[in-house]
């Protein structure tokens, strides 16, 4: 979502809150702004579209000094414009920088209005601005009216905030939304996320639910939600500056894609030994949660949604328990009817995901016997708040549509398989078999990421399509809502998976030659009903495009376009390994379409919103 940089410190900041600002394009984003002190005024340039029109103006109309804030901003309240981009100000004293969502903003606009306050953009942010300045005017405490302003406010956020009375100062709050503090020597920086940081230092505290901090070059001060001074612990990033650069390839997605062999790789070293899954993988309690689990509850969004929906096939089939999979949005406005010793598992790539974190807090209320997260992002609030936790270890993950991210999860969600099907009479021999099929993986996405341009020469018959279906059967079901996903995420193309079964039973009704149908054809037992419901499409016209393995064969034919895989796949391996020729041919279709493959438009990466 929008991505916050500050700075704090004896040296132009300027840069290190642009080159911050650029490490965090990913987020997804329409404007971009700075607010900078210089003695006690408050400079501020904002741009309506990406970094390198906030740049062209810095270099037009340089700006220096030694406090700021900046934020690239993705709408929710106004279109946009360089009206509703951030920093937002009240006077020429108070900038404020935000993520989030303030859900009683119109009620403290009208009160504002009342007071005099007058209004420049149709933002929530703009309200903040106002208000601390109102406090300000009554306390003369620039920390103290910003924590009176955040008692006021309702919904979710991440507050960076500058008083040009004030001008060595930045004051931060959180509730809902991320930010962390980047401790240097004589200087600090805030953040939104560990990666816009990196260049200029290691070492991180991060804010609990709650938490005000008064940043200062020398010092930080944190209150926790009662006003109590309070200690956080600072904590080294193992991410090193460069790791999340391009480097050869064309775009962050190509270069996901292709790195997915090692980050599966880095999820499964050191969880599995002598045939067997370790444990201590999920952490330290693990072994008692697990023996006492009788049912599975996943809860997630998107992507993640997806691995959990391949997950529930491997676990009610190799651990004969109940898994129930559910959209995190969805999960948080029902009541969950939880049966006894049933395990809680959130996935997610950021781990910042709204959502999924409203839906972790919920279920900790409820009769879960423990919560589990799995994500990528070890500083984040779904695995600070989560009683166990499996990293996947993927690595950064910068292109918007996830990619490494989900074979991750499907990896670390086969290790949790495996651990719970050992309790539930999966034998010895059994365990053996398939964490060597688990260990056989990453050799095995090598070989079918060969198929990279046979699969670019397949995209050209999408590049002028407007529509097009994914099927599968069984756990490829969920694999082909992966696939449809990509597509229309990157591509823009209309986009949508059913269960191969299901396209009688209406879907049928779109299908021509225009309407490509993807297809996921492993060798395995619904195979014969999957060729069965194909003949359906080319009976009605549609063009079938096939990912098979090497063993199935579909005839020579007209209107079918058959993608061997490089060689036989098992079935416990099957949804990791069909998964990369699906994320080639949306990439291969975006570049030919010209879209903006790493950022796609109105998405974000981290969505930090309801």
């Amino acid at each position: 979502m929008c991505g916050i940089v500050g700075a704090v410190a004896e040296r132009n900041v300027v840069p290190i809150l642009m080159e911050g600002l650029r490490r965090l394009e990913y987020r997804g984003y329409d404007s971009a702004g700075i607010a900078i002190l210089d003695g006690k005024v408050i400079n501020r340039i904002r741009r309506l579209g990406k970094v390198r029109e906030l740049q062209q103006a810095l270099d037009e109309e340089p700006l220096q000094g030694t406090t700021g804030i900046s934020h690239t901003r993705w709408a929710t309240h106004g279109a946009p414009s360089e009206n509703n981009a951030h920093p937002h100000m009240s006077g020429q004293t108070i900038a404020v920088v935000h993520n989030g969502i303030i859900e009683n903003y119109e009620e403290l606009r009208e009160d504002l209005k009342k007071s005099g306050f007058e209004f420049e953009s149709e933002t929530d942010t703009e309200v903040i601005a106002h208000r601390i300045l109102l406090h300000l005017k009554e306390t003369k405490d620039f920390p103290a009216a910003v924590r009176a302003t955040v008692a006021e406010l309702e919904g979710a956020y991440a507050l960076a905030v500058l008083s040009a009375d004030d001008p060595d100062t930045i004051v931060l709050a959180r509730a809902g939304c991320p930010v962390v503090i980047g401790l240097g020597i004589g200087e600090n920086f805030v953040a939104s996320d560990v990666a816009a940081l990196l260049p200029v230092t290691r070492k991180f505290m991060f804010l609990d639910e709650g938490d005000v901090a008064v940043v200062r070059r020398e010092d930080v001060t944190v209150y926790d939600s009662d006003g109590k001074e309070v200690a956080r612990p600072a904590k080294e990033s193992e991410l090193s500056a460069d790791a999340a650069e391009r480097g050869k390839f064309r775009h962050y997605m190509q270069k996901e894609i292709h790195e997915q062999a090692a980050a599966v790789s880095r999820t499964l070293d050191k969880r599995i030994a002598n045939g067997k899954v370790l444990d201590t993988a999920f952490g330290a309690k693990a072994n008692k949660v697990l023996d006492k689990t009788r049912g599975v509850h996943i809860v997630a969004c998107g992507t993640s949604y997806h691995a959990g929906l391949i997950a529930r096939y491997w676990i009610e089939q190799l651990c004969k328990l109940p898994c129930n999979v559910e959209i995190a949005s969805e999960y948080r406005y029902r009541s969950p009817v939880v049966p006894e010793g049933t395990l809680f598992i959130t996935i997610s790539q950021s781990g910042e995901t709204a959502d999924t974190l409203a839906a972790l807090r919920l279920a900790k209320e409820i009769d879960y016997i423990s919560t589990l997260a799995i994500c990528n992002v070890p500083e984040s609030s779904l695995v600070r708040e989560s009683e166990l936790v499996m990293m996947t270890n993927a690595g950064p993950e910068i292109g918007v549509a996830s990619t490494k991210a989900f074979t991750t999860q499907l990896a670390a969600l086969s290790l949790l398989t495996i651990a719970l099907a050992r309790r539930n009479g999966l034998e010895e021999e059994q365990e053996r078999m398939l964490v060597t099929q688990l260990a056989e993986i990453p050799g095995l996405i090598e070989q079918v990421l060969t198929l990279d341009s046979a699969i670019e020469s397949l995209a050209k018959h999408f590049a002028d399509k407007h529509h097009a279906l994914f099927v599968g059967r069984g756990v490829q079901n969920p694999v082909a809502m992966e696939g449809a996903l990509k597509l229309k995420e990157i591509s823009y193309i209309h986009a949508e998976a059913y269960a191969a079964g299901e396209l009688k039973h209406g879907p049928l009704a779109l299908v021509d030659e225009d309407m490509p149908v993807v297809a996921v054809a492993p060798d395995d037992e619904l195979l014969e009903k999957l060729k069965s419901n194909l003949q359906e499409v080319r009976a009605r016209g549609g063009e079938l495009y096939v990912f098979a393995d090497p063993r199935v064969q579909f005839g020579d034919r007209v209107g079918i376009h058959t993608m061997k895989m490089p060689v036989p796949i098992q079935d416990f391996q099957a949804p990791i390994i069909y998964t990369i020729p699906l994320q080639l041919l949306a990439y291969h279709v975006a570049v030919l379409k010209g879209t903006d493959i790493d950022q796609p438009r109105n998405l974000a990466k981290s969505v930090t919103v309801e």
